[in-house]
C-alpha cells in the first residue's frame, strides 16, 4: 500500500522556495531526470520463427473430447525484429504459415506503437471464410509480440503500459486430464500436488468416463481437497443441454467454483438452458474469435465468466476490448490459456478474476518457459520489460530445433 504522505498547510508550503514562484526557481535549478526515451520512428524489419525441442516425452493425455501429447516437448516462439534492434516476442499456437505468408506483408515497415491501427489493417485484408479460426490466432499472436515490443521500448512491463490495476493474479492450476491407467486414487494425489505447490484452486476434466464416474471423480476430489479449496470442471463441450444439466445438478452438492463449457462452443442457446438450470457459474468463450464472437455469447446469455483465449481472441489489442464488454455486462473474465501472455492483460483488467495456469504439463516439460512462483494461489504479476517470455540463452543453444 502507499504511504500516506505528511499533511502540509498553506504557510508550510508558501515557506518552501517562497511560494509558487519559489519553487519552480528551486524547480529550474535540478536537473531534469533521465527516463529512457523509445525510439521516435521504430519500424517492423522482419518476422522469424524459433523451435526448441526437450528430451524426454510429454505424457498422453485427453479430455472429454480429444486425446494429445505423447510426443517430445516443444515450443516455438515468434520473433518480430525492429531497426532500434528490439525483437518482440510470443507463442504462435501452430499459426506459424499465417504470420509468415500473409501478415508480414501487411505489418512490414509498420510502428509497433501504432498496434490498433495495425490490428485493424491485419483483420481487413482478409475477408474470406478463413478470417476466423488459424487467421485470427495468427493476428493474436503479432498482437503479443508487438505489445512486447512497445513494453520493451518503453521499458516497461506490459500491465503497466496497459495500465495496471493489480500486481498479483489469483490462478489455478488446470489438470485432472484422463490417462490411461490412471485411478480416482491417482487423480486426488496431482490435486494434492498443486496444492503443495501453492495453489488454492483446481481444475479437473469431466465428461470422458461415464456419468457415474465423473460424478465420483468430482466427489472424491472434494472430500480430499476440502471444502476451502475451489474446483472447476471442464466438459469441453462433450454434452447435450440436457446432459449438462443433469450433471451440473449431481455434482452441485460438492459446490464445484464453475463449470466450464458444459456444451458445445456454439450453443449458445444450449449454454444459455445450462445457466439458467443451475447455481453454478457456467463458463464459456475460450473457442470465440474477436469480440463480435463474444457480443453473440453474452447476448444470448450464455456465459456467468468469460474465458477467452488471449492469443485465439486476437491479442491483447482485440482482448481489451472484450474484457470491457464483458464489465458492461457486470460479467468477469478469466483468460484460457497462454498464462505468460494473459498475465499482464489481466493485470490491466478490473474484472480480471482468476488466471489458468498448466503445472502439471508446462513448467514440467520445458524449462524455456517463465516460472511464477504461487503463494496462497497467487503469483505476482512478472516486472521485466515486455511480455517477459525471452528464453534464456543458454537454453537456446542447448535445445534449438532447425
Amino acid at each position: 500500500m502507499p504511504k500516506r504522505h505528511d499533511a502540509v498547510n498553506r504557510r508550510d508550503f508558501l515557506k518552501i522556495g517562497g511560494g509558487v514562484p519559489g519553487l519552480l526557481a528551486s524547480a529550474a535549478s535540478f536537473p531534469p531526470a533521465a527516463f529512457a526515451a523509445p525510439p521516435a520512428n521504430i519500424r517492423i524489419t522482419d518476422v522469424k520463427f524459433l523451435h526448441l525441442r526437450f528430451p524426454g516425452r510429454t505424457p498422453r493425455i485427453r479430455n472429454a473430447i480429444i486425446e494429445s501429447g505423447g510426443g517430445p516437448p516443444e515450443m516455438t516462439q515468434l520473433e518480430i525484429y525492429t531497426d532500434a534492434g528490439i525483437i518482440g516476442r510470443s507463442l504462435p499456437a501452430g499459426a506459424t504459415h499465417i504470420i509468415e505468408g500473409e501478415l508480414l506483408p501487411r505489418i512490414k515497415g509498420q510502428n509497433p506503437f501504432f498496434i490498433e491501427q495495425i490490428w485493424d489493417r491485419m483483420y481487413r485484408y482478409n475477408r474470406k471464410p478463413v478470417a476466423k479460426g488459424e487467421y485470427i490466432r495468427a493476428m493474436g499472436a503479432v498482437d503479443l509480440a508487438l505489445w512486447d515490443i512497445i513494453g520493451k521500448a518503453l521499458e516497461l512491463p506490459v500491465y503497466k503500459v496497459l495500465g495496471a490495476f493489480r500486481d498479483e493474479i489469483r490462478v489455478y492450476a488446470a489438470g485432472g486430464y484422463y490417462e490411461e491407467g490412471k485411478t480416482i486414487s491417482d487423480l486426488v494425489k496431482e490435486m494434492e500436488g498443486y496444492l503443495n505447490e501453492g495453489f488454492r484452486a483446481v481444475k479437473m476434466k469431466v465428461g470422458g468416463e461415464g456419468f457415474a464416474t465423473d460424478v465420483e471423480r468430482v466427489r472424491a476430489v472434494r472430500e480430499a481437497l476440502g471444502p476451502d479449496i475451489d474446483i472447476m470442471v471442464d466438459a469441453n463441450g462433450k454434452w447435450r443441454a440436457y446432459e449438462a444439466i443433469r450433471f451440473g445438478r449431481a455434482v452441485e452438492k460438492y459446490n464445484p467454483y464453475w463449470f466450464e463449457e458444459p456444451v458445445e462452443p456454439d450453443d449458445y442457446a444450449g449454454s444459455a438452458e445450462v445457466k439458467k438450470a443451475l447455481d453454478t457459474p457456467v463458463v464459456m468463450g475460450e473457442n470465440e474469435f474477436t469480440r463480435w464472437g463474444c457480443r453473440e455469447l453474452i447476448q444470448a446469455g450464455s456465459a456467468d465468466i468469460l474465458n477467452f483465449d488471449t492469443v485465439i481472441a486476437g491479442g491483447i489489442t482485440e482482448c481489451r476490448k472484450i474484457a470491457a464488454l464483458a464489465s458492461a455486462f457486470h460479467i468477469p473474465v478469466a483468460p484460457h490459456g497462454s498464462p505468460f501472455m494473459a498475465v499482464h492483460l489481466l493485470a490491466a483488467t478490473s474484472n480480471g478474476l482468476i488466471m489458468e495456469t498448466y503445472p502439471g504439463i508446462e513448467s514440467r516439460y520445458n524449462p524455456a518457459l517463465p516460472l511464477y512462483p504461487v503463494k496462497n494461489g497467487y503469483i505476482r504479476v512478472p516486472e521485466k520489460p515486455g511480455l517477459g517470455i525471452d528464453p534464456d540463452p543458454e537454453i537456446v543453444k542447448k535445445y534449438r530445433a532447425e
